[in-house]
């Protein structure tokens, strides 16, 4: 199974995520616009075995396949899940290029409506360095 590329904006959510039971292979991706590290991922391999932790900044798309049998995969978060500012990063977006311990992964309906990162809207992805604010209120 592979869980998608999600993230949120607004109501942008960092993650903590680490495995009690099986192993899986987790993706960070960059999705801060005017980054400079903006489509580039890092992936690791979580299990219970190794003890490792993986911290998902706010401003990253995150998303995991199950490489043991079963896996049971435990997520601290910054902010509450908020559906409607959801985003879905296509798992196999070229021009991210991850490579996936999987070749023919089962998806969920949720993840094959993702979309590669270069289609998406700017105002949907988060901004780089936070600056992002509604300037009304200024000077209250």
């Amino acid at each position: 199974m592979l869980r998608g590329l999600h993230f949120q904006h607004p109501n942008d959510q960092g993650k903590l995520v680490y495995v009690l039971r099986g192993e899986v292979f987790d993706v960070a991706v960059d999705v801060r616009r005017g980054s400079p590290t903006f489509g580039r991922w890092t992936g690791i391999t979580l299990s219970w075995g190794n003890k490792k932790q993986l911290y998902i900044p706010p401003g990253f798309a995150h998303g995991f396949c199950v490489t043991s049998d079963t896996a049971l995969f435990a997520y601290k978060c910054t902010e509450f899940h908020h559906p409607p500012t959801e985003g879905s990063v296509a798992w196999d977006d070229p021009d991210i290029g991850i490579h996936w311990p999987i070749s023919d992964p089962r998806l969920s309906p949720k993840d094959q409506q993702g979309i590669n990162l270069k289609e998406m809207s700017p105002e949907c992805l988060p901004v780089f360095g936070g600056g992002e604010r509604d300037d009304a209120g200024a000077g209250q």
